[in-house]
């Protein structure tokens, strides 16, 4: 099993096993990234890999998984970006049940 020289911002350089680091590539853009728990403070590391790096990693054994952007970023969307007052009318909103029940059939209805 290969050795993975990888470093954590908080205690520095770690050594790794292929095992314990995993690549994560979009397949919408290609972008990758590695992760692996930290040995020393057992925090979480990412960070974003070239694809050169992918390559070396997968080369080495440590496990490929893909995984494709939200649906939602191809959406079109219409209108401004929602405000504070925006957020605060719907948390009014809310706060009576009847209120936005009546507000959503209206809504659906007009």
């Amino acid at each position: 099993m290969a050795t993975i020289r990888a470093s954590c911002a908080e205690c520095g350089d770690v050594e790794l096993t292929t095992a314990d680091v995993t690549v994560r590539v979009c397949a919408d853009d290609h972008r990758g990234a590695y992760a692996f728990r930290c040995p020393r403070c057992t925090m979480v590391v990412v960070k974003d890999a070239e694809p050169r790096i992918v390559e070396l990693l997968v080369a080495s054994g440590v496990s490929l998984t893909t995984w494709r952007l939200p649906a939602e970023l191809a959406e079109p969307r219409r209108g401004g970006a929602i405000t504070h007052d925006d957020l605060l009318d719907f948390h009014d909103l809310l706060a009576d049940d009847a209120q936005w029940m009546d507000e959503l059939a209206r809504l659906v209805d007009g």
